[in-house]
């Protein structure tokens, strides 16, 4: 196995793991036993756990931002609708490491996991913008997409830990929320107004 493939081995043995416990549970010998190799081996490809732990958070961001690569073909709606089911499919299939990623004081995060979140949360509002055709948002629009996108990250932790909502219903409800809160600012911000997008 090359380098590089041993590296990842042991990033998807360590992703395995965080989807039964949190990531700060989760210890070497767990992750060594699981990936099959002793801990020299371990060593070998990490200086830390904690180094481990932010590349396979790094594995989970990355999942996000190529869900949010491109905009399928369709409406503003449409597409906001596929890539909202991108992002609920990468949160459920890193559940742990989502909520590790996101969750207020996690022992894990660090000013780069906080870079990582950003580069989600600055990929959602482009796509946004690129969607409905806006190629320069006013301030009051550009902080209505960032409002929303933590709507979208409260939500989905929230979801992943409860799973009181159908996943099915997640995206058109949270696009739906995305509407509202345009309607709001078009209310309040005289240099847009909803003529501007339709996300219908």
């Amino acid at each position: 196995m090359s380098p590089q493939a041993r590296r990842e081995d042991l990033i998807r043995a360590a992703l395995d793991l965080f989807g039964s416990r949190a990531p700060e549970l989760v210890t070497v010998d767990d992750i060594v036993a699981n990936a099959d190799v002793s801990r020299p081996l371990f060593y070998r490809y990490f200086s830390s756990l904690r180094e481990l732990q932010v590349e396979a958070l790094r594995t989970v961001t990355d999942g996000l931002i190529d869900r949010l690569a491109t905009l399928e073909e369709g409406s503003p709606a449409e597409r906001l609708r596929a890539a909202v089911r991108g992002l609920v499919a990468v949160a459920d299939e890193y559940q742990a490491g989502y909520i590790a990623l996101l969750r207020g004081g996690s022992v894990i995060a660090t000013s780069e996991t906080d870079a990582m979140v950003d580069r989600v949360r600055d990929r959602s509002v482009a796509l946004i913008l690129e969607a409905v055709g806006i190629a320069e948002p006013s301030p009051m629009l550009r902080l209505t997409l960032r409002c929303w996108t933590a709507v979208v990250e409260g939500t989905l932790l929230s979801w992943l830990q409860e799973r009181t909502v159908p996943r099915e219903q997640l995206d058109g409800w949270l696009v739906d929320q995305l509407g509202a809160m345009l309607s709001a600012t078009a209310a309040h911000d005289p240099t847009f107004t909803l003529d501007d997008v339709t996300t219908r």
